[in-house]
């Protein structure tokens, strides 16, 4: 099927609506110039339209997802693409671009350790929402920074937040128990957010993940699950744990070291003489 530039505009706009990711490719340079011009998407396991080669469809619906960083909403690339055509390797150069709804942080409690981190979540340019079961705390008095402030049940947490792999969830509740609520419901769903983190001190954690493992959660769902969550910063005050999560969620996605940069560049050592000069 060859699709025009409306209907993959009209398709952007249709997942948009639905807050759905998509990619969508053109043709700009082949040594084939009918397929110059050829348009396809892709939006989860459904794809329409091809580039004029089902081996090079397939070669960039391999690609694109770790094109893209997880956090990004929008994106535009060129690349060359190489594939094969009978016995003959062929390339094609191919402009990308990626469209979807902003990362989202879903902070499920309205703590002292939340109003920072909705800060920080917003300047990061995800969509916040916090959820906590008191009216008095879930208020957007209380979180200017916040995109969305709902009052849940922890019996059905996310009752009204559909949740998916791009979605990042920070668990600062008041309790073990809400805790548990909330990641039984987290680790269940078919699509889990790619993204959950729990904060609780080390006997917090093993209380919860040793209920999970009575449920008959394995290891490996377990694992899923950042707690405590944060990096290692020496901090305790509600803001500078704030700054400790978003900075492991900057690493999730950029794949960093975590380590001082003065110690990594080792400017001095390197070339002023130091050891290592």
């Amino acid at each position: 099927m060859r699709l025009s530039a409306a209907r993959v505009a009209a398709r952007v706009l249709e997942a948009l609506e639905k807050g759905e990711r998509i990619y969508t490719a053109v043709v700009v340079d082949s040594a084939d110039r009918s397929m110059i011009g050829r348009r396809w998407w892709l939006s989860g396991r459904r794809n329409r339209g091809t580039l004029g080669s089902p081996a090079l469809d397939a070669a960039v619906a391999a690609a694109v997802p770790s094109l893209f960083p997880p956090r990004e909403s929008r994106g535009a690339l060129s690349r060359d693409f190489e594939y094969r055509d009978g016995e003959r390797a062929v390339t094609a150069r191919v402009y990308l671009e990626l469209h979807g709804p902003p990362a989202r942080m879903v902070i499920v409690g309205a703590g002292h350790i939340a109003i920072p981190l909705a800060r920080l979540g917003s300047m990061l340019g995800m969509r916040v929402e916090v959820l906590d079961d008191r009216p008095e705390f879930a208020s957007a008095d209380r979180f200017p920074d916040a995109d969305v402030v709902r009052v849940i049940d922890f019996r059905d947490p996310f009752a009204a937040t559909a949740l998916g792999p791009s979605d990042h969830v920070i668990l600062v509740t008041r309790g073990h128990s809400f805790d548990y609520e909330c990641l039984v419901r987290l680790l269940r769903m078919e699509a889990p957010p790619g993204y959950i983190g729990m904060i609780g001190s080390r006997r917090r954690v093993r209380a919860t993940h040793e209920q999970l493992a009575r449920e008959g959660f394995t290891t490996e769902d377990m694992g899923r699950v950042r707690a405590p969550v944060g990096l290692d910063l020496g901090g305790q005050t509600p803001a500078e744990i704030a700054v400790s999560v978003a900075a492991e969620i900057i690493l999730f996605h950029a794949g960093g070291t975590g380590m001082p940069l003065v110690e990594k560049e080792r400017v001095v050592e390197r070339f002023f003489g130091g050891e290592g000069a």
